[in-house]
C-alpha cells in the first residue's frame, strides 16, 4: 500500500467502526484528546448519529460513559490515545463489568513494531483490563484484510453484549489525512447493500434464557410464611410489579437501598434497622420461604439473616445466570424477569398477612426518625431524608456513609426518586463524572448525594458538570474525613485519625469558583431547604457543602441504634 494512503485508510477503518457501532445501538461516544486516536477522533466528529462527549480526564471520562450507559440503557463508546490514557480507564472498566454496564473501549494504540523498544508512550494494551474487559484486537488497518471482516468481528463481539469490551486499534503513521484523495471503491465494493441500510452487518437475535417454576412448585413454595427481598434493581426492570406480587402472596417486601422501592410505602423499607429491634427479629424468625428478586445487597444485617436463617425454600429470580450471595446458601435461582416470574399463576399464601405487625413496627420507626432526624440536630441524615422527600428527580447516591444513610433512615413516601449507585466495585473514585453522565443523559433534574473524600477523589469532574445544561445538585457532606471509619472497630483513636479518617480541613468554595459552578456552603436545615430549591431549578451543575461536625453522623447511628434495641 502506498504510504500516502496509509492515513486515508486509517480514517476509513475508524468511520467503519463507528458508523458499525452506531447501528449496534450506541447513542454517546466520549473522547479524551490524543495523536494515536486520531482516526477514531475525526471519524467519531463527522458521525452525526452520535452525541459526542470531550474531557481531558480519561478516568473521569470513563465513569462519564458509565453514568451515560445506565441512563440510556445502550452501549457508550470511549476514544482515548495509547499508553497510560488507556489505564486510567480501569476503575470504570471494573465498574461496569461488575454491574453488567456496556462501555466500549476504542484504543489508539502504536503497531507492533513500535512496542517493545523505547518508542514514545508505548505500552502492551492488549488485555490490558485483564478478566473486566472483552478483547479485540485490530490488526493494523490493511486493505488485504476485507472491511467485512472488520465489521462482523465488531458485531460478533458487541451485539447483546453486557459488559466492556476493549478494542484496541493499532495504527501506523501518518495519523492525519492531508486531502481525502484515495478512492476505496473497489476496497468497500464487498459491502453490498451495507452502505444503502442502516442496520449492522451481521444480524444478531436477541438470546432468551428464562425459567420458571411450575404451578405445583408456585402452590408448595407459597404454603407457608414467607418474605420477599427487593435489592440492587434498576427502574426499567419494572420493581414495583414486585409490590403487586407481595400483595397477592400477602408476604411482606424487605427493601434495599437500590431497589426503587426504598421508600415506596407498601414495603418494609426500615429493614436494616429493625433488625436491631427484638420483636421484629423475633417475628421474621417465624419465616421458612424467601423469594430474593437482584441481588448485591447493602445491608450487612439483612445479609447475616438472609444468610444464617434456616430456610426451607430460597429462591432467587436474575435476569442472566450469575453468582450473587457471597454467603453461598443454597437455593433455587430462577432466571427470569421480573414481569415474567410476577405474572406466573401465583396462588394465594396460605399464611397471607402473617407479618402484619412488622408493617406497625416499621411505621414506628419512621416516626422515630421524624421525631429525632427531620426535628433534630443538624446532620448528613437530615439532609438526606430531606432530599428523598423530593420527586420528580434522579438521585445519584456516592459509597461509604451516604448510601448507607440512605439505606437506614430514608422516609416512607408514596413516590420516590430514581435512584443509581456505583456499588459494584463500590469504590468512591469516580462518582461525580458518572451522575454527569446520568444527568447529561436524561436531561432532568438530577442530585448527586456525596461525600467529601469522595469528592476530592473526582475533582477534574467538576469540569464535566461545568458543560451540563439541566439541573444537577452535587451536595457534598463536608464532615472532615473518612468518617465511615467512626462506625468500624479501628482499635484506638489515634489510629483512626491517623490512618482512616485523615482529616483534610478543605472546602470546595474555591474549587467550585475554579470551575465557574454556583456555590452555597449550609450549616442548617432550613438554608439547605432553601438553597436545595434553588439549585434544583437551576439550569445546570451547581454545589451545596454541607458542613458537619466529624462525630455527627456516627453519634447519631448510635444513639438511634440504641433506643431501636430497648423499644
Amino acid at each position: 500500500m502506498q504510504i500516502e494512503k496509509t492515513a486515508e485508510l486509517n480514517l476509513l477503518w475508524g468511520s467503519l467502526i463507528l458508523e458499525e457501532l452506531a447501528r449496534l445501538g450506541v447513542q454517546h461516544v466520549c473522547m479524551a484528546p490524543g495523536s494515536r486516536s486520531t482516526p477514531l477522533t475525526l471519524a467519531a466528529a463527522k458521525q452525526t448519529k452520535l452525541k459526542q462527549h470531550l474531557h481531558f480526564d480519561e478516568r473521569g471520562l470513563g465513569f462519564l460513559a458509565l453514568g451515560l450507559a445506565k441512563a440510556s440503557l445502550a452501549p457508550v463508546a470511549i476514544i482515548t490515545t495509547s499508553g497510560t490514557a488507556v489505564a486510567n480507564l480501569y476503575p470504570a472498566i471494573v465498574e461496569a463489568w461488575l454491574t453488567h454496564v456496556p462501555l466500549i473501549v476504542l484504543s489508539g494504540d502504536r503497531p507492533p513494531e513500535l512496542l517493545d523498544c523505547g518508542a514514545n508512550q508505548a505500552i502492551v494494551q492488549p488485555a490490558i483490563f485483564g478478566n473486566y474487559a472483552q478483547q479485540v484486537n485490530l490488526p493494523t488497518p490493511d486493505q488485504s484484510i476485507r472491511p467485512e471482516a472488520l465489521l462482523t468481528t465488531l458485531d460478533n463481539a458487541i451485539a447483546n453484549q453486557s459488559q466492556p469490551v476493549h478494542i484496541n486499534c493499532m495504527y501506523r503513521e501518518p495519523l492525519y489525512p492531508q486531502t481525502m484523495s484515495a478512492d476505496f471503491s473497489d476496497y468497500l465494493s464487498t459491502l453490498g447493500n451495507w452502505q444503502h441500510v442502516s442496520q449492522p452487518y451481521t444480524q444478531y437475535g436477541k438470546p432468551k434464557l428464562e425459567s420458571a417454576p411450575t404451578a405445583d412448585a408456585l402452590a408448595r413454595f407459597v404454603h407457608g410464611k414467607g418474605v420477599i427481598v427487593a435489592g440492587t434493581l434498576a427502574a426499567h426492570e419494572k420493581p414495583e410489579l414486585i409490590v403487586e406480587l407481595a400483595q397477592k402472596l400477602g408476604w411482606p417486601i424487605l427493601t434495599d437501598a437500590q431497589s426503587q422501592l426504598r421508600q415506596h410505602c407498601a414495603t418494609i423499607g426500615n429493614i436494616d434497622q429493625l433488625l436491631l429491634q427484638p420483636k421484629a427479629i423475633s417475628l421474621l424468625e417465624q419465616a421458612d420461604k424467601v423469594l430474593v428478586f437482584g441481588g448485591r445487597l447493602l445491608s450487612k444485617r439483612l445479609i447475616a439473616f438472609l444468610s444464617e436463617h434456616k430456610w426451607k425454600s430460597y429462591w432467587q429470580v436474575l435476569p442472566r445466570q450469575q453468582r450473587l450471595d457471597p454467603s453461598h446458601t443454597a437455593k433455587q435461582v430462577w432466571l427470569s424477569s421480573i414481569s415474567a416470574f410476577s405474572n406466573l399463576p401465583w396462588p394465594r399464601s396460605s399464611q397471607a398477612n402473617w407479618s402484619v405487625s412488622l408493617t406497625t413496627l416499621n411505621e414506628r420507626l419512621a416516626t422515630l426518625f421524624e421525631q429525632q432526624i427531620d426535628n433534630g440536630e443538624f446532620g448528613e441524615a437530615q439532609v438526606i431524608r430531606s432530599i428523598a422527600t423530593q420527586t420528580d428527580q434522579k438521585l445519584f447516591i456516592g459509597n461509604s456513609l451516604p448510601i448507607r444513610l440512605y439505606d437506614m433512615y430514608a422516609p416512607i413516601s408514596s413516590t420516590s426518586a430514581q435512584v443509581y449507585t456505583n456499588r459494584g466495585a463500590s469504590g468512591i473514585d469516580g462518582l461525580l463524572a458518572t451522575a454527569c453522565g446520568v444527568a447529561a443523559h436524561n436531561k432532568q433534574a438530577t442530585t448527586l448525594i456525596i461525600g467529601d473524600i469522595s469528592q476530592l477523589h473526582d475533582l477534574n469532574s467538576l469540569a464535566i458538570a461545568a458543560q451540563l445544561t439541566s439541573p444537577l445538585v452535587i451536595v457534598v457532606l463536608n464532615n472532615d474525613g473518612g468518617n465511615i471509619f467512626n462506625l468500624l472497630p479501628v482499635p484506638d483513636e489515634k489510629l483512626r485519625n491517623d490512618y482512616y479518617r485523615l482529616a483534610h480541613g478543605f472546602e470546595f468554595g474555591y474549587a467550585a469558583a475554579m470551575f465557574g459552578l454556583a456555590y452555597n456552603q449550609v450549616d442548617d436545615i432550613v438554608s439547605f431547604n432553601e438553597v436545595y430549591r434553588d439549585a434544583i431549578a437551576h439550569p445546570g451543575a451547581s454545589v451545596i457543602e454541607v458542613t458537619v461536625a466529624q462525630d455527627q453522623a456516627s453519634a447519631q447511628i448510635a444513639r438511634l441504634a440504641s433506643w431501636i434495641k430497648q423499644s
